[in-house]
């Protein structure tokens, strides 16, 4: 029969190319599978060029979910709250494209390649961005690429007060403070050195913040709950998941179904939601990403500090001197 550690080498080889595969399956599906899915995309104008606009963005069946505008002030007012992403209006000289690179810039050139294709050959399409990406990081690839260390900064945190053994109220102050400093540290890098959010400097660190300890949070609640391979289920949803299946790089409308919706329920992707809300739009369409990390912060703290402590080892029960020779009676 095998041995012990033969049986844990056999193991290790069979779990490293399972660990691969999963891996490979959670990145590059979703990137090679990159497309419009009930993409919200906005249509104003004169009603008979408006009408052929959307029917043009209707004949990609599933691909655009068309929203009507009167004219372009609503559709500009429709972008900036985050409704859609981009409009096209239709005008006298031609179709003029309103794009909103800060939500997503790949977004912003799908929808002028898609506008340019439909129009006849030679017809000059305008387009403006409404709200622009930042100098710093016009393709959004930095705030794409931020996604990553919180989520590790969060796993971290929520593993180290796991094998510290802390618990209640010790743990839950652990995290929230740790989560406060990650915070003000990366607002501090993305911020004020790189540029890569321009919004209000103490929201944007509050968002970070609070991104950061929904994920500690939860992977400290599920260590709590399940032992020490909580963290392995945190990380697999945290990291593994919740980064690839995030959006920030792209948009969650881009995504295969259901990875987007999936991605927008867990920390990584809400909190990357939640940072272009607050950074670029005011903090328009914040509601649901604020309510995801709430839930999963109260989630992992109320595990915390529910969670029994270990018991202490038991003392020795016994004489602790020599045993002493029983007294003689005449």
């Amino acid at each position: 029969m095998p041995t012990a550690p033969n049986r844990r080498a056999v193991a290790v080889v069979l779990l490293i190319p399972l660990m691969v595969t999963l891996a490979l399956w959670a990145f590059a599906w979703p990137a090679a599978r990159i497309a419009p899915r009930d993409l919200p995309v906005g249509v104003a104008g004169a009603a008979p060029a408006a009408q052929q606009l959307e029917q043009r963005f209707q004949q990609r069946d599933g691909a655009f979910q068309v929203h009507r505008f009167d004219d372009e002030a609503d559709a500009r007012a429709a972008i900036e709250d985050r409704v859609v992403y981009g409009a096209v209006v239709a005008t006298p000289q031609g179709p003029h494209l309103l794009t909103a690179s800060a939500a997503s810039p790949v977004v912003s050139q799908l929808l002028r390649e898609a506008v340019t294709a439909s129009v006849p050959e030679g017809t000059q399409v305008q387009v403006t961005d409404v709200v622009a990406a930042p100098p710093g990081d016009p393709r959004g690839s930095a705030l794409g690429a931020s996604v990553l260390p919180l989520a590790l900064a969060g796993m971290a945190a929520g593993a180290v007060v796991t094998l510290m053994g802390l618990r209640g109220v010790r743990a839950a102050l652990t995290l929230v403070g740790s989560a406060a400093l990650v915070g003000l540290a990366a607002t501090a890098v993305v911020h004020s050195w790189l540029g890569v959010v321009t919004g209000d400097w103490w929201t944007e660190a509050g968002v970070l913040a609070l991104t950061v300890l929904a994920i500690g949070s939860a992977v400290a609640g599920l260590a709590a709950l399940f032992g020490p391979r909580g963290i392995g289920i945190g990380a697999l949803l945290m990291v593994l998941l919740g980064n690839s299946f995030s959006g920030v790089t792209s948009a969650p409308q881009l995504l295969p179904e259901p990875v987007g919706a999936i991605g927008q329920w867990l920390p990584p992707g809400a909190g990357g939601s939640l940072l272009r809300s607050v950074a670029f739009f005011d903090g328009s369409a914040a509601g649901g990403a604020v309510l995801t990390l709430s839930l999963w912060s109260l989630f992992g703290l109320a595990a915390v500090l529910l969670a029994r402590r270990a018991p202490a080892a038991a003392e020795p029960v016994g004489p602790t001197g020599p045993a002493r020779e029983p007294a003689l009676t005449g």
